[in-house]
């Protein structure tokens, strides 16, 4: 396997069980806003996440049944923004905890394009550049309200 990214549309949370996945959290880990509140609502440990004491630019890991979710902190307060530097140093932490740990597998939403107003094309770089030696396959999914049927 080598390295694959691809883009689809639909609800992150509802991709496999063997994918990991990641999105951006301040160092803060209010997660009071965006995606960040599903993921506290569905998968939830915020006090061992802040156990875990991580800064802007690294990764709090949070193992779940057979997957991790990786919390790339990339800011210091939930109120601040992210810069591509601390994204940069956030996905490599996520990267050498991936190699350690054999994940191939991961899904996350277009980080820090929602609430944190980075562009993604940049961001799609950064994750390319990051990943691009590994045999890692990153699925983003590219939010689409589910349409009621009937």
């Amino acid at each position: 396997m080598s390295f694959c990214i691809k883009e689809l549309n639909g609800d992150l949370f509802s991709v496999e069980e063997d994918y990991s996945m990641a999105h951006c959290v301040a160092a803060d880990l209010r997660m009071g806003k965006g995606i960040a509140i599903k993921f506290r609502n569905i998968f939830g440990n915020i006090s061992f996440l802040q156990q875990q004491n991580i800064k802007p630019g690294g990764v709090a890991v949070l193992p779940h049944n057979s997957r991790y979710i990786y919390n790339l902190v990339t800011k210091e307060k939930s109120w601040g923004k992210p810069t591509y530097q601390s994204l940069h140093s956030s996905l490599v932490s996520m990267r050498n905890y991936m190699v350690e740990h054999n994940v191939s597998n991961l899904a996350m939403p277009r980080i820090g394009c929602g609430l944190d107003g980075l562009v993604w094309h940049k961001v799609k770089d950064l994750i390319e550049e990051v990943f691009s030696k590994d045999p890692v396959n990153i699925v983003i999914y590219n939010y689409s309200p589910v349409a009621n049927s009937g």
